[in-house]
């Protein structure tokens, strides 16, 4: 009997999906555990596997946004009727979506979510696709090289960024004779392209990406449903700078300051278990057991937050590694929902494009996020006289709901003990 395949829910906040691309055409087979489709969600791009047998009669949706649970493909055997089983199915009289989990479970394939299927010249046949990382599509497009030509390295074939790399480099780096003409990743708004008109105004309109329309949602949702007010600390960083100095002596991987503001948030949170709480509704508050920091990640579609999960008992080099690898998922669009979920705080780092100070949003659930700004040269009064000091300000963003001025200038006070002497993170 011919299955309805349905937009699934893939991550705990998308309502919908927009499909990116087909890799299986109307008439071609299916088995368990294909890949039919990309789809992107409001977190990463990934991959929309077949959980049935059988042919796919029809396709809903070439590509565009569509709500969670719309029809989206149909698959059954060859010469069913699709529309009866679209009709079937509408009335209740079909299983639902064969392709997708149920709307709370995760997608089975993440890792290679992102693939894109690129057309060789001479195929004509869908067995002559190519396999391509859309970073690596986008690499040979710039360059003006027909992709088809280099040789993939990675799972069945698939050409990765190296792999266009490594063909750059070699005999290759000279332009096919048919050069593709140069567009932007999909991951960050396209070039404004010289349009002008009769006013002399050059602009081009660019249609939001999954990820800007659930972060838009989001941080208004945040904003004006918490009553927010802010606290702002300032700092000595001399100790922490020499602290740094001789860890990243010895440590396997280099300490960085944001590495310290994490341990040190973790080990304040764990003295002040008020701040690593949560709003639930008008009756409940959470008080998180387990401190799970999210880390503010920017990428070229937005704001991503990976959560640094059990914070407070990772050594920092632990914790150093986690973010790297986290982060690099988030800017490649590949971290996976499970890894943005969770978090009781949030911390926001600008010091290194040489903020000074600003304020974060509170991220729901939460009840306080902190904006950590540069480490900066400044004159200080120490012993009575004005010698250089360096300076760090961070600010406490507080749902008032949960946290009071008093608690949230307790917990800062905490955060500034431990980080101008980082020794106390070990106690």
């Amino acid at each position: 009997m011919a299955e309805v395949i349905r937009m699934p829910r893939m991550s705990d906040t998308m309502t919908e999906g927009n499909i990116v691309g087909w890799l299986k055409e109307e008439g071609e087979a299916v088995e368990p555990g294909d890949t039919l489709a990309e789809v992107e969600t409001d977190k990463a791009t990934m991959e929309l596997d077949s959980y049935t047998e059988g042919v796919l009669l029809h396709i809903a949706v070439k590509e565009g946004t569509v709500p969670i649970n719309g029809v989206i493909a149909v698959v059954g055997e060859e010469g069913e009727d699709w529309k009866a089983a679209i009709a079937a199915d509408e009335d209740g009289g079909s299983a639902p979506t064969a392709a997708a989990p149920s709307p709370a479970a995760e997608p089975t394939k993440v890792e290679t979510a992102n693939v894109d299927i690129v057309e060789s010249p001479s195929a004509a046949k869908p067995e002559a696709r190519i396999k391509a990382s859309p970073l690596a599509k986008s690499m040979a497009s710039e360059a003006g090289i027909d992709i088809s030509q280099v040789t993939g390295s990675g799972d069945n074939g698939r050409i990765v960024k190296k792999d266009v790399e490594a063909f750059l480099k070699g005999a290759g780096s000279a332009p096919a004779s048919t050069p593709t003409q140069p567009k932007a990743e999909r991951q960050g708004p396209p070039a404004v392209q010289p349009f002008v008109h009769s006013g002399g105004v050059g602009y081009e309109d660019v249609p939001m990406s999954m990820m800007r329309k659930a972060i838009s949602k989001n941080v208004v949702a945040n904003k004006f449903s918490a009553p927010h007010f802010y606290l702002t600390i300032e700092m000595d960083m001399e100790k922490a700078i020499e602290s740094r100095a001789k860890m990243n002596e010895i440590s396997p991987t280099k300490i960085s300051y944001n590495d310290l503001v994490l341990k040190a948030a973790a080990v304040a949170l764990r003295k002040h278990t008020i701040i690593n709480a949560s709003w639930l509704d008008d009756s409940t508050i959470r008080y998180n057991q387990s401190i799970n920091i999210g880390v503010a990640v920017a990428t070229p579609d937005g704001l991503l937050l990976p959560v640094i999960k059990h914070t407070d008992i990772k050594s920092l080099s632990q914790i150093n590694a986690e973010v790297r690898s986290l982060a690099g998922l988030a800017r490649d669009k590949k971290l996976p929902p499970e890894e943005m979920q969770g978090s009781t705080f949030m911390v926001s780092n600008l010091g290194n494009y040489g903020i000074e100070e600003f304020t974060a949003i509170v991220n729901r659930p939460n009840a306080c996020s902190m904006a950590v700004g540069a480490i900066v040269d400044k004159p200080v009064v120490k012993d009575g006289a004005v010698v250089p000091g360096k300076r760090m300000k961070v600010t406490l963003s507080c749902d008032h709901r949960v946290v009071d001025g008093a608690t949230g200038a307790e917990f800062l006070q905490t955060f500034k003990l431990v980080m101008e002497d980082p020794i106390r993170m070990l106690v």
